[in-house]
């Protein structure tokens, strides 16, 4: 039964009926978390290919003569830069350097920039924008409930959508040849649509930005593009992929109490004089901070880490905290997240973790756990 209080996907109603999916609420909206099997569904991506539902995503429309100039200035990185055609991951901070989400924008062909956004933050993220633009020529519109977002991702995902959209005006060599981090549009039984060679599974993929009426045509067009079971993945599936592949979440790894070169994402902050972007006063000269730094953790058995669980050094003293972790499918031992002193974060470093009461142990190694062929 749907909640009347929560945003609902263009597909629930496939989801439930069809699909016997199980729903939950996540971010404001009702979405599916499984269909069947976490480990089928993990493996299916790993192996061939899933289908994802992510109509949650919040779809932000920066337009107008100044837009890049306004994302310069709203954002840490130098849109205004970014290629037409081009996408490119960044962070929009508050006045102190803490993370108020992580986007991917994407600079679309003809000129406008679309940002997405995590689903709980996309309020929030519209009224900061729209504030931030104020003084500049550029408008912020938000298209999430006109906007479905579909993906595909895994090793066949290329001949999936190369298939499914083969009576759109991209023909299959198109959509094999785009870059990773490039997008372009097209158009399918009518409808425009925007297809990005992006991901958060690790694994090659594909992201269709459809309008909302489209949704179930594309979907039901995908599964039947093929002649392998293109099975729906649901979001808890969509954790452990990105858990394997090392991609932080937010709410886990990313926080306001976090600035990007804690996360490891220092690199995607720029310092270029003519972007001066909220935030940058308070990261720049951080360089030898004491915070904790994010680290990947393997361990041993068949223990989990969990969010929150305390890490040890050898005496036994906490020295972090775990923000994710899960006994890994694709690996077949416990990997983990974690935010530690710097101390303590050197590669091949042995830690404990405190599995309920219980020290496990564990180790630190490089990001990601996993890394496609």
């Amino acid at each position: 039964m749907s909640s009347p209080e929560l945003k609902h996907s263009p597909l629930e109603q496939l989801h439930i009926d069809v699909l016997g999916a199980q729903l939950t609420d996540f971010g404001g909206w009702q979405m599916p978390l499984r269909y069947t099997s976490d480990l089928d569904e993990h493996r299916a991506v790993r192996t061939s290919a899933g289908v994802f539902d992510l109509s949650h995503m919040g779809e932000i429309r920066v337009r107008g003569r100044q837009a890049g100039e306004a994302l310069d200035h709203a954002l840490a990185g130098h849109l205004s830069k970014v290629p037409e055609g081009r996408a490119k991951y960044t962070m929009l901070l508050d006045p102190e350097g803490g993370i108020l989400d992580d986007l991917v924008v994407y600079h679309m062909p003809g000129g406008d920039y679309l940002v997405v956004a995590n689903a709980a933050n996309t309020a929030t993220d519209v009224a900061e924008l729209t504030e931030r633009a104020s003084g500049f020529d550029a408008e912020v519109l938000d298209e999430t409930e006109d906007t479905a977002l579909i993906a595909v991702q895994g090793p066949q995902a290329v001949d999936v959508v190369g298939n499914a959209l083969s009576a759109s005006n991209l023909d299959p060599e198109e959509i094999e040849s785009l870059p990773y981090y490039w997008c372009r549009f097209g158009k399918f039984q009518g409808d425009a649509f925007l297809l990005a060679r992006t991901g958060y599974t690790g694994e090659d993929g594909y992201e269709l930005y459809v309008p909302w009426a489209a949704a179930e045509r594309l979907w039901r067009r995908l599964r039947q593009a093929t002649d392998f079971n293109l099975i729906p993945c649901g979001l808890a599936s969509r954790d452990t992929l990105r858990l394997e592949a090392g991609m932080p979440l937010y709410g886990h790894e990313l926080s306001t109490a976090v600035k990007p070169s804690q996360a490891g994402l220092g690199r995607v902050v720029s310092f270029k004089k003519d972007c001066d972007f909220v935030g940058r006063s308070a990261l720049e000269g951080r360089e030898g901070s004491s915070d904790r730094v994010l680290v990947g953790l393997a361990g041993e058995g068949r223990r989990a880490a969990r969010a929150g669980y305390p890490v040890l050094d050898a005496g036994g003293a906490t020295v972090g905290e775990v923000t994710s972790g899960v006994l890994s499918p694709t690996l077949g031992h416990p990997v983990a997240m974690a935010y530690v002193d710097p101390g303590s974060s050197a590669e091949g470093t042995a830690l404990d973790v405190d599995v309920r009461g219980t020290a496990q142990p564990y180790t630190v190694v490089p990001l990601p756990f996993y890394k496609r062929a």
